[in-house]
C-alpha cells in the first residue's frame, strides 16, 4: 500500500476531516484496519497511520515492562498523545480537539500521502516546506539512495 498525493480539505464543525477516496481505496480493512491512529509526527505535523500498521510498528518496539529509559520516554510521549480515529460511513475521521490545538489545525488542512502514512498540516506551512525543500531535491535524493544502500540499523541493547 502506498499513500500518495496532496489534498486540501476542510475540517467541518464537528472536527471531522474527509479522507480522500483515492487514499481510502488503497486500504484493505483486513490488512490495515477500519481507521487510523492519529499520532505526533517526527516533523511537527500530525500523522495518521492505518491502525494495524501502527500496531505492528508499536509491537516492533518490543516489550516495555523493563526497557531503556529513552524508549520509555518515547513511548510515554507517543502513545499518550495518540488517538484512535475510525473512519465513519462517509469516509471521515474526527480529530480530537487536543490534537487540533497542538498541531495548529483549523479550517483548511493539507492531507499528504507519505508512503505508509498520512500527514496533516496547514496549507501555509506546507507551502513554506515545499519552498524550502524544492532547491534541495537533488541532495535529498542522493541521501535517500545512500540510506537505502546502508545496512539496517540494529537497536542497541
Amino acid at each position: 500500500m502506498l499513500f500518495l498525493g496532496e489534498y486540501e480539505h476542510t475540517l467541518d464543525q464537528k472536527q471531522r476531516l474527509a479522507i480522500p477516496a483515492e487514499l481510502r481505496e488503497v486500504m484493505d480493512e483486513k490488512v490495515h484496519g477500519e481507521g487510523f491512529i492519529a499520532a505526533p509526527g517526527t516533523n511537527g505535523s500530525l500523522w495518521l497511520w492505518p491502525e494495524k500498521t501502527f500496531a505492528q510498528l508499536a509491537q516492533s518496539l518490543g516489550g516495555s515492562l523493563v526497557s531503556d529509559p529513552q524508549l520509555q520516554d518515547f513511548e510515554r510521549m507517543m502513545f499518550s498523545q495518540s488517538a484512535r480515529v475510525p473512519l465513519d460511513s462517509a469516509g471521515r475521521v474526527r480529530i480530537p480537539e487536543r490534537l487540533l490545538q497542538r498541531f495548529g489545525l483549523t479550517g483548511s488542512i493539507m492531507i499528504l500521502g507519505v508512503r505508509d502514512h498520512l500527514e496533516l498540516t496547514d496549507p501555509a506551512s506546507w507551502k513554506r516546506e515545499q519552498e524550502r525543500l524544492q532547491p534541495l531535491t537533488e541532495e535529498l535524493s542522493r541521501r535517500a539512495r545512500l540510506a537505502m544502500q546502508a545496512p539496517p540499523h540494529k537497536a542497541q541493547t
